[in-house]
């Protein structure tokens, strides 16, 4: 009986039918501290002729996040320690941008030139603990300030769980909404769209205890959903100029879970690679 319970627990998941949609949210305006994001998005949906329906999935830039939120640094304040002068020496990268790096690492996995591989605090493994220095200034800023460069939101499920809430309250629907971010892989070139923060839908499916076509129990076979998502919709909102910062995800059916997407990473004392 308990093989059954946990059999139908591990079902709960995400599923599609034949039908998935993307479609790139327009008309966000440039997001500065203190915007009230959740409201500027609804107002781009509406905007774009968009409502949110039950089960949509509303996947969201971390930079956008990021700049509401004020994670904005000015280098020309940042005093390197010994520890940035020393990874910088072994970069090539500059001490200041190194500093800001430790800030938001638990520990660094990797370090050559022109790359340092970090484990986040959030428990992300990514390049330069994904710190942006890609239209990284605020519109605000003062003559001769910067360079400047931007952090990732401090808590990013928490991030993901406020929105969530402001959008479910204005729709009456039962949504998901995920932050993402651009990371670059151990074993392969290129970045793809990943999850970092998630709330309102499992951030994995597992299919432990399905059975294939054949009536053959599946053993090891867990999807990392939230980051499948995030990779199609990083199409759509792309890398540079682009200016799309939201993406409405349509056709998905998943359980109205909290989420989050520490469940994607990799406990440390199970990392082989930090």
């Amino acid at each position: 009986m308990d093989g059954e319970v946990a059999r139908a627990q591990r079902r709960a998941g995400v599923e599609s039918g034949l039908e998935l949609t993307f479609r790139a949210v327009s008309y966000l305006p440039r997001i500065e501290p203190g915007t009230d994001l959740a409201q500027q998005l609804i107002v781009a949906l509406d905007r774009s002729g968009l409502s949110l329906r039950e089960h949509d999935v509303l996947v969201v830039t971390s930079k956008v996040v990021a700049k509401a939120e004020g994670r904005y640094v000015d280098l020309r304040q940042v005093q390197p320690s010994a520890r940035a002068r020393e990874l910088a020496t072994q970069t090539g990268k500059d001490p200041r941008v190194v500093e800001v790096i430790l800030w938001d690492t638990e520990v660094v996995s990797r370090c050559t030139r022109d790359a340092l591989i970090v484990r986040h605090h959030g428990g992300h493994v990514s390049a330069n603990a994904g710190l942006d220095q890609s239209n990284a200034q605020p519109a605000d800023a003062e003559p001769g300030s910067g360079p400047w460069v931007l952090r990732l939101p401090a808590d990013a499920d928490a991030s993901a769980a406020a929105l969530r809430a402001a959008l479910e309250a204005h729709c009456g629907a039962g949504l998901a909404v995920i932050i993402s971010d651009s990371f670059g892989r151990p074993f392969r070139l290129g970045t793809v769209g990943t999850a970092i923060g998630v709330s309102g839908m499992p951030a994995l499916d597992d299919h432990r205890g399905r059975r294939d076509l054949d009536g053959r129990e599946l053993e090891h076979t867990v999807t990392a959903a939230a980051d499948q998502i995030c990779a199609a919709a990083d199409l759509l909102c792309g890398q540079a100029d682009e200016g799309r910062a939201a993406v409405l995800v349509r056709g998905l059916r998943f359980d109205p879970v909290a989420g989050s997407a520490l469940d994607l990473c990799r406990k440390r004392e199970g990392d082989l690679y930090v």
